[in-house]
């Protein structure tokens, strides 16, 4: 068989005396970085360690720029962050053993959310690997076992020539809907020997696109054009793959009700009139999904905080949309569309039919005008104010990073996202310490823009050395802490449960006193002066905190 080359680039004669004559004092790091830089990478973030240094000296001779965080899980987030805002592969440098363990968090939370993350560890030296007891720094038994149930895939090298290739797998993996974080991890040897292979030149990564099956649209498509009740329900999917114009094309094509879970947020205009907004921890939203004779479910699996902690029974039939195959009919049962979100709506948007119901605005604004009745009813006006306040302050452009804290749960709930792709917060896997340094990713991934990080004092606690980071880098970041002095979420939990809280009262620092230690301008804020305090923060250049004192409530659930 021959194989024709015709049509491949050429290399100019310097080109081809580049390739035969590298320069010299390369090593394992450099054919890392090049990799790197050859599939489009521009940006890296991460943590030096002993058997990392290979990468790191290789970062000096390349033209990456490097974010350096103060804990590697707080790095896994930054990364995570500029994935999701990107939409591009976030590269994150970690080191073996403990530094490589330290960003399990951050990974679990990429995986939740879909944020394409490629961790690249290193590893102890060729000669230990394999199991056998040899007392290296850092020596796991099977470091990979450790990740393998946290990432997409994970990709080993043992030898220098296998560099490219693995990472160029990985970086297809990470991207390939559903995007995802994925592994790659180097020997500390590998990294240092020198290397006399050429330097590394563009390479081609391109992401498998999942598009849906023709029979499955045309069924979907059947169901929708001759629904009596239908109604969407916009997940995390729909952000991830940049499908917000066609949801609402295809809703105001078939008068469909939409509502976005709380990775979802943003995906569906909040002030449309079919807009059911984010209420899913509602038993009138829950009613009313329950009540459709047609259910469409893109990029959502239907999980815990999507179903109202699973109380949620669809009586219509389901369809789902969903690029994870492990999540379709995991909860429910449907008409499973393996696919990525934006392929199967531009195909559904053509197959269905138009569907005119003058009723469904008037259903919308029912069920929420119910729900705005129940949150009045509990005395939350504090609460109500501090959101506002945020919403008022925050640019519409601006991303915002939310934290596991009180206003956090509100914001799922009731804050406006206003654009796709600018509420982001870690409630995938639910882990502690993400606003801030994710915060950092965002605003690294695009310095233009200011960016917000909302935290209680207890997540807070979890991430202060980054205010380091964002003063070393200058990054235009403000962090709204709110300080509750302790777990309050938690706190609310054991007292409803138990009648009293136990490990949730917190000793903490004087955040401006800290901030300003940090070189990083702060002020202390009150409910009726938060707008302003943080208008003037977010306008500001470089980093800034906003600390706010206040002991804030959750609404009442309706699932328990």
């Amino acid at each position: 068989m021959s194989h024709d080359h015709d049509d491949r680039p050429q290399l100019t004669a310097a080109q081809a005396a580049a390739v035969l004559s590298p320069p010299a004092g390369r090593n394992g790091g450099d054919l890392v970085v090049e990799s790197l830089q050859g599939l489009g990478a521009t940006t890296v973030f991460g943590l030096p360690g002993q058997h990392a240094l290979g990468m790191f000296d290789a970062l000096r001779r390349s033209s990456l720029s490097y974010v350096g965080l103060r804990v590697e899980n707080n790095a896994g987030f930054a990364a995570d962050a500029y994935g999701r805002i990107t939409g591009e592969v976030a590269p994150l440098l970690l080191s073996t053993g403990p530094g490589a363990l330290t960003s399990l968090a951050a990974l679990q939370e990429a995986a939740a959310a879909s944020a394409p993350v490629l961790a690249i560890s290193s590893q102890i030296p060729t000669a230990g690997l394999g199991g056998g007891r040899h007392g290296y720094l850092h020596e796991l038994r099977d470091q990979q076992a450790s990740v393998r149930d946290i990432v997409k895939s994970v990709h080993t090298v043992r030898s220098a020539s296998q560099i490219p290739s693995a990472v160029a797998a990985a970086w297809e993996s990470a991207l390939t809907a559903p995007h995802g974080p994925v592994w790659v991890e180097i020997p500390q040897d590998v990294l240092l020997a020198e290397t006399t292979l050429p330097v590394v030149s563009a390479m081609d990564a391109t992401p498998r696109e999942l598009y849906p099956r023709p029979e499955l649209t045309i069924a979907a498509a059947h169901l929708l054009s001759n629904a009596e009740r239908p109604v969407i329900i916009a997940g995390g999917g729909v952000v991830r793959s940049d499908a917000s114009g066609k949801l609402l094309a295809l809703a105001e094509k078939i008068d469909a009700p939409v509502v976005t879970t709380f990775g979802g947020k943003g995906a569906f205009p909040w002030e449309h009139p079919l807009s059911l907004r984010s209420w899913l921890e509602d038993r009138h939203t829950t009613d009313f999904l329950e009540d459709a004779d047609v259910l469409l479910v893109v990029g959502s699996g239907l999980g815990e905080l999507s179903s109202n902690y699973h109380t949620f029974r669809p009586c219509g039939r389901v369809i789902q949309i969903e690029a994870d195959a492990g999540k379709l009919e995991s909860n429910h049962p449907a008409l499973g569309i393996h696919s990525d979100a934006r392929e199967a709506l531009s195909d559904l948007l053509e197959a269905v039919e138009r569907r005119e119901d003058a009723g469904a605005a008037e259903r919308v604004r029912t069920v929420l005008e119910k729900v705005r009745a129940r949150i009045d009813a509990q005395d939350l006006t504090l609460e109500q104010q501090v959101l506002a306040a945020v919403r008022e302050a925050l640019p519409d452009a601006a991303p915002s990073f939310w934290d596991m804290t009180i206003l956090a749960y509100w914001a799922w709930s009731a804050f406006d996202a206003r654009r796709p792709n600018t509420m982001h917060s870690a409630q995938g896997a639910g882990g502690l310490g993400y606003g801030f340094p994710a915060a950092i990713g965002a605003a690294a991934a695009d310095p233009t823009k200011p960016v917000l990080a909302v935290s209680g004092d207890g997540g807070a606690m979890y991430s202060i050395a980054e205010l380091a980071t964002a003063r070393q880098y200058d990054l235009p970041l403000t962090w709204l802490i709110v300080d509750d002095g302790g777990y309050g979420i938690l706190r609310e939990y054991m007292t409803g449960a138990f009648g009293e809280a136990t490990a949730t009262e917190l000793s903490r620092p004087d955040f401006v006193a800290l901030a300003e230690s940090f070189g990083v301008p702060a002020v202390r804020t009150t409910p009726e002066s938060l707008a302003g305090d943080l208008s003037k923060a977010l306008a500001a250049p470089g980093p800034s905190v906003v600390v706010l004192p206040a002991l804030l409530r959750m609404f009442e659930p309706t699932h328990l």
